[in-house]
């Protein structure tokens, strides 16, 4: 079971899941993600537009207004803000590991 606390601006902290079968979470300035232990991922609170519904995800992270989760393959993928490239320079190709 996730618990939240903090500013609900933007739906940060009320939006959270109320579900259990989490295995990580990671926050940024205004946003959650969290990685369930099906490799899907919940995104809540702002830039959750764009999460990717696949379920191979092994690892996840945040910055303050955008996202990175590293799939089974080793593969990097990114979302949300791109005001400094966030996304864009991410690395392509495989063999990234947790």
């Amino acid at each position: 079971t996730l618990f939240t606390w903090g500013d609900n601006e933007d739906g940060q902290r009320d939006d959270a899941p109320t579900s259990a079968g989490f295995v990580a979470i990671a926050c940024g300035m205004s946003h959650s993600v969290a990685l369930r232990n099906d490799g899907t991922l919940f995104t809540w609170g702002d830039h959750r537009s764009h999460t990717p519904t696949s379920s191979d995800f092994v690892a996840i992270a945040c910055g303050n207004n955008h996202n990175v989760g590293l799939r089974n393959n080793g593969a990097v993928v990114t979302w949300g803000d791109n005001e400094s490239g966030q996304r864009n320079d991410a690395p392509t190709g495989g063999g990234f590991v947790a």
